[in-house]
């Protein structure tokens, strides 16, 4: 069974692990170690603790630009340690923390640097971590939604092709996401989370609240396009391999990806996961709800999400809508990065007035 896990693992996610910063030969090293699924969290966390103790050798000997680029990678590596692994919660959260650390740390050696930012909501705080390209003083800002498994500190690929593009990138936890996850559950109703995070934005005098982007990756593609069902502020969305149902995929998903829902939606059972996972849904004309442009990326091999919920989506939305289907994409595509990651930056430039 736990064999079983980690090549479902493998199959469903090992092109994301190495577009989002893992070394090859780290990734390749550290599979081919792991005895089961048990072993998951503890063998990437050992090589994260080296990437991290090489950014904090760098950073004692001054070397700052070296040890946010160790100090980053390593809370990758952290981050992909606890990303599933909701079945032993200790583990899951040490590992959690490292990452949190690890990318603090790296914050202000990063280019360009970043800011952890709190976020009021409901009574607490979420976090989020904001950069801001050189030069504008004022520039648009995209904020940047993740998914069921992953969170900010996955994130510094993804957000690197829209700072060269003079965007700000505010990613953030939401319910049910890293930080989040632990007092807030996941949440159909996210458009709720957007607005405190669009308030922040609003209340600042370094961002342009008048250009805010939205961008949104596998649970997030459906979260994206919710908010901005709701969300005035919002003048474009991108959406990747989103579901537009969520409960209609149910039975099709890994099961490492139906258990980590039920746990971050603080379900006792899978039949309350399964009936949590109805409430996320573009249903009941709240797709066309949707006028603001919007690009919709999706892989055709998608084997988490089928690719079918972005078509529909796309029917649906009454704003200028553009669906890129890779018709060798897995999920998220992450196994052909290079059809859609820069075109999709380019369009969100566009749209923002960016550059």
């Amino acid at each position: 069974m736990t064999d079983a896990l980690v090549k479902s693992a493998l199959q469903h996610w090992a092109p994301r692990l190495v577009a989002q910063g893992v070394s090859l030969t780290d990734f390749e090293e550290v599979t081919a170690a792991l005895g089961g699924w048990n072993d998951w969290c503890a063998g990437w966390s050992a090589r994260g603790a080296v990437h991290e103790q090489l950014g904090r050798d760098a950073l004692a000997h001054g070397k700052t630009l070296s040890a946010g680029e160790h100090l980053q990678r390593a809370g990758v590596y952290y981050h992909f340690a606890k990303f599933l692994f909701v079945h032993d919660r200790a583990q899951m959260k040490a590992a959690h923390m490292k990452a949190v650390e690890c990318r603090r740390l790296a914050l202000p050696h990063l280019t360009p640097p970043g800011e952890r930012v709190a976020i009021p909501f409901e009574g607490k705080t979420l976090y989020g971590i904001l950069r801001k390209p050189p030069g504008p003083a004022r520039p648009p800002v995209m904020v940047m939604i993740c998914g069921l498994d992953s969170c900010k500190e996955e994130m510094d690929a993804y957000e690197v092709p829209y700072l060269a593009r003079g965007i700000a990138t505010l990613v953030f936890d939401g319910p049910g996401q890293g930080e989040g996850e632990y007092d807030f559950p996941i949440r159909g109703n996210y458009e709720t989370a957007v607005t405190a995070v669009l308030d922040v934005v609003a209340a600042r005098s370094d961002l342009d609240a008048g250009r805010i982007g939205l961008w949104g990756v596998s649970l997030g593609g459906y979260y994206a396009p919710r908010a901005a069902a709701f969300e005035p502020r919002v003048k474009a969305c991108i959406s990747l391999s989103g579901p537009y149902d969520f409960s209609d995929c149910w039975d099709g998903l890994p099961e490492l990806t139906r258990e980590a829902f039920r746990v971050r939606s603080h379900a006792a059972t899978p039949a309350e996961g399964k009936r949590n996972a109805a409430t996320l849904s573009l249903k009941g004309g709240v797709a066309a709800r949707i006028t603001c442009p919007i690009f919709i990326m999706t892989g055709k091999l998608d084997r988490v999400v089928p690719f079918q919920e972005s078509e529909r989506l796309a029917r649906e939305v009454k704003g200028p809508c553009e669906l890129l289907i890779v018709e060798d994409g897995g999920h998220v595509a992450n196994n052909r990065g290079y059809r859609w990651r820069l075109q999709a930056a380019d369009w969100m430039a566009e749209r923002l007035g960016a550059g």
